[in-house]
């Protein structure tokens, strides 16, 4: 069964960009008002509209010697070239997220907010089934890596799978269990319908 994948992130974030590939359609949105990326303090951070294409944000970082240092270092900059390397920019919020077969969320709280505004929607013609599911992660790039691989494995369950909607929350339930024997992951499900 071909289907097909979002990806909720809030702002940005570099745990979706880990489990692209080119044989699966893959989205990914943000979630907030704009771009929010790491700046030189927790109060600083640096702020892109959406739309803003990665090599544009990429130059503004590294736009002084003493920047450019900064940001290789907390790797924001490589942040901005994985992206790039699967899509021009940022998307917009999750104003589409409703044409996904799947919607996965990398922050319990993100995930929560989909939920509810999936619940909230006016129904759709088709009235069709969505699964949201949450694989919570911390946001650095070796978590995002980690958990990039887990989302992918995850898809490529789900793909297999004859009747989505039916056999869903029983995979998830067993891929969770199975990955809790090797990594600490706490995975969520729901299913809502537009």
């Amino acid at each position: 069964m071909r289907i097909s994948k979002s990806t909720t992130l809030i702002s940005h974030s570099c745990r979706s960009v880990e489990y692209y590939l080119p044989r699966m359609r893959v989205e990914s949105y943000g979630t907030g008002t704009q771009v929010r990326l790491p700046g030189k303090s927790a109060m600083e951070p640096r702020i892109f509209k959406f739309g803003t294409p990665y090599s544009e944000m990429y130059r503004s970082l590294a736009a002084t010697p003493e920047d450019e240092a900064f940001f290789l270092h907390n790797g924001v900059l490589q942040l901005c070239k994985r992206g790039s390397a699967v899509k021009r920019w940022q998307d917009t919020p999750t104003k589409d997220v409703q044409k996904h077969d799947i919607v996965i969320a990398f922050e319990e709280r993100i995930y929560d907010a989909v939920v509810d505004d999936l619940q909230t929607r006016e129904p759709t013609e088709d009235f069709r089934a969505i699964h949201v599911i949450c694989l919570d992660t911390k946001d650095n790039p070796h978590e995002a890596e980690l958990q990039g691989r887990v989302a992918l494995e995850l898809c490529w369950i789900l793909e297999q799978a004859e009747d989505l909607d039916l056999e869903a929350p029983e995979l998830v339930e067993q891929f969770q269990e199975e990955q809790m024997s090797h990594t600490q992951i706490k995975v969520l499900h729901q299913i809502c319908y537009l």
